[in-house]
């Protein structure tokens, strides 16, 4: 048992070959607040004014993920990287993402970036959030409402939010590989039901 916890974990899986797409969005001045302001991101200047940004469009079968996937496409050149920063917050997370997730599309980087985009336009973002001028505790169940309430087509099997240390994350939408909402699988369903979760202000 000790030879297989401290065994290397086996990333892989075959391009193209998924069910279906977790679309996840970060509450940016909470990830600055945890993680990103100690690593001196861009994504977390002051003034940057970043609130929902897409953390990831994730290749995902019924049960589990496929990740770091051989694939035949070179990265993606700067200018698409660029090009994403408004809605990924910065260069770095633009790059992991293709690196960790986009090569198991089996699409090329351009059109992988595209149809991120497309999903992330898709969801209509709830813009109450941004109006807040301090840190404020809330029940989690609250985001997931408020994006059920902008998006007709969201049911709660389709929807889920996460907390990390206190703090909402993510919210995590699953869509069909032509981007129709659908039910998440089982283990990506996992709702934060913290009842006081944190929630800072766009900075």
């Amino acid at each position: 048992a000790l030879l297989s916890l401290s065994a290397p974990a086996r990333a892989g899986g075959t391009a193209g070959d998924f069910d279906y797409y977790v679309l996840s969005l970060s509450w940016s001045p909470n990830w600055c607040a945890h993680e990103g302001e100690a690593k001196g991101d861009p994504q977390c200047a002051a003034g940057a004014g970043y609130g929902w940004v897409l953390h990831g469009l994730w290749p995902q079968y019924d049960y589990g993920w496929p990740d770091y996937c051989p694939t035949e496409f070179a990265g993606p050149t700067a200018p698409e990287v660029g090009a994403m920063i408004d809605i990924m917050g910065s260069a770095s997370s633009v790059r992991h993402q293709w690196r960790k997730h986009g090569v198991c599309s089996g699409l090329s980087s351009t059109d992988f970036y595209a149809l991120a985009r497309e999903a992330y336009e898709k969801v209509a973002i709830p813009q109450a959030f941004r109006r807040l001028t301090k840190q404020v505790t809330l029940p989690a169940s609250l985001i997931e409402e408020a994006f059920m309430d902008k998006n007709p087509g969201l049911s709660a099997d389709t929807i889920t939010v996460t907390c990390q240390s206190g703090y909402i994350q993510e919210v995590r939408i699953c869509l069909t590989p032509d981007l129709e909402f659908r039910t998440c699988g089982q283990d990506t369903r996992r709702d934060c039901t913290l009842t006081s979760a944190l929630f800072d202000p766009v900075r």
